[in-house]
């Protein structure tokens, strides 16, 4: 693969892997917080307020952390996280028959793909054009280098 779409592939990849999880958060699970909060309580899910908040929190910094490619590693293990437990908690298709059965399961496969995804980053990384790829490069650098990347990083009034 070229070099030149490597980086700007990697960064569509993160952003469409993600975009699901920053829109269940922002578009679904916030503003209806009373309701989702029921919905987790009707399925078995222990303390459903307080969970809903931490799932919140882990499909927020999750997304947006692999999205951008800062510590993306960490923000996979947020979203795998969140998806193995609503994966057993709300597509228990072993519990099912029929149609249901079915239906859930296509549910459940989808994340576990999702969670394959996730493995990925963890084993990989975030890739080229991230900020994780941007400090590493930084840190690696050569002292005069990294000289460098101060100063043009920093506007100087002399100049």
């Amino acid at each position: 693969m070229s070099q030149v779409l490597r980086g700007p592939l990697t960064v569509l990849g993160r952003l469409l892997l993600c975009t699901i999880f920053l829109l269940a958060a922002v578009g679904n699970k916030i503003p209806h917080f009373s309701d989702v909060a029921r919905i987790m309580e009707s399925v078995g899910v222990p303390a459903p307020s307080f969970l809903l908040a931490g799932a919140i929190v882990f499909l927020l910094v999750g997304s947006l952390s692999v999205i951008v490619g800062y510590k993306a590693r960490v923000g996979a293990v947020l979203l795998l996280t969140f998806l193995v437990l609503a994966s057993y908690y709300f597509h228990p298709f072993w519990n099912l028959e029929g149609q249901a059965q079915q239906e859930q399961m296509i549910h459940f496969m989808k994340n576990l793909s999702m969670m394959g995804a996730m493995l990925f980053v963890i084993a990989n990384g975030s890739g080229p054009m991230s900020v994780d790829s941007l400090l590493h490069k930084r840190a690696t650098a050569p002292a005069d280098e990294r000289g460098t990347f101060a100063h043009t990083s920093i506007a100087s009034p002399t100049h």
